[in-house]
């Protein structure tokens, strides 16, 4: 799996030459081009607008907003960093319409909601499409997804980027355009957030925290919130984060930090859907074959 944040300069071919390419009219290039960062840009989305089927068709708009505005790339930046700014922009527009119809979660009422919600037994596996234990999983990736809600977008934003992606201080300061010290003390109060939350509620981090997955598993399958014939975060991903990042844990404030960096790094990377079939569509009608020239 391909990770666009590495500062690693062996690349066969880079993104820039292959935006050269694509200036010759080469269609294979621009697929390359949208491959390497479809999946690091629909999960970048699903974070942050939090539903999967709102996921699919911003990202499929970002990626056609970068298609459209690849011949105004003059290098300024690098196109990594170009990328992720429209990227961001675009899901902060859609997030800043939602927000005037949908009431924004924060911990505290999603706390309540967690205190509200009934404990009982696991469901019995029979008659249901899944194992118990996959519905298990699933709850407790929807309580992180959960978390990350509670933050405000400026917030969530560098803890997918710091925490999630683990993208280094340098290069997620540079794709949001604020300093270093910014970005550090944004991430440090997100973390804060987070990890205090999940220090107090979760039996994951703290073995008398009341709150354990398994317990609430059931009251959320028979409430709707779990559809167990449609589950999202255990289908549809290859790898987990920390299998692509591979990095080390920082030295962090205390060991229930250190829990908790782990429980997130295990998130899922789901896998986007299939853009290049509709692409290639796309690339041969009259208007993108004339911005691009395309053979």
């Amino acid at each position: 799996m391909y990770y666009p944040f590495s500062e690693n300069k062996n690349l066969k071919v880079t993104d820039e030459q292959l935006i050269s390419s694509v200036a010759g009219g080469d269609k294979l290039s621009l697929e390359k081009l949208i491959k390497r960062h479809q999946d690091w840009i629909y999960n970048l989305v699903f974070h942050m607008v939090c539903n999967p089927e709102d996921a699919k068709d911003i990202t499929q708009e970002i990626l056609i907003k970068i298609i459209t505005k690849l011949g105004t790339f003059r290098g300024k930046s690098s196109f990594r960093t170009w990328v992720y700014r429209i990227a961001i922009n675009h899901i902060f527009d859609v997030n800043r319409k939602k927000q005037k119809v949908i009431k924004k979660l924060n911990f505290i009422r999603y706390g309540k909601e967690i205190d509200e919600t009934p404990d009982m037994e696991l469901p019995d596996s029979k008659g249901l499409p899944v194992d118990s234990s996959l519905l298990v999983k699933e709850v407790k990736l929807s309580c992180i997804h959960g978390m990350l809600r509670c933050l405000d977008d400026n917030h969530r934003i560098v803890f997918i980027l710091g925490a999630v992606f683990y993208i280094p201080d340098k290069t997620g300061a540079e794709i949001l355009k604020i300093t270093e010290v910014n970005y550090r003390k944004r991430l440090s109060r997100a973390r804060n957030s987070v990890y205090s939350f999940m220090n107090e509620k979760c039996g994951l981090i703290h073995p008398e925290n009341t709150c354990l997955c398994r317990k609430k598993t059931k009251a959320l399958l028979d409430s709707g919130n779990i559809n167990p014939s449609n589950l999202i975060f255990n289908s549809e991903y290859n790898y987990v984060i920390k299998e692509i990042v591979a990095k080390k844990l920082e030295d962090l404030n205390s060991f229930v930090d250190e829990k908790c960096e782990n429980l997130i790094y295990g998130y899922p990377f789901l896998n986007s859907p299939d853009y290049i079939s509709h692409f290639r569509k796309l690339l041969n009608t009259a208007e993108f074959k004339k911005i691009f020239n395309l053979n």
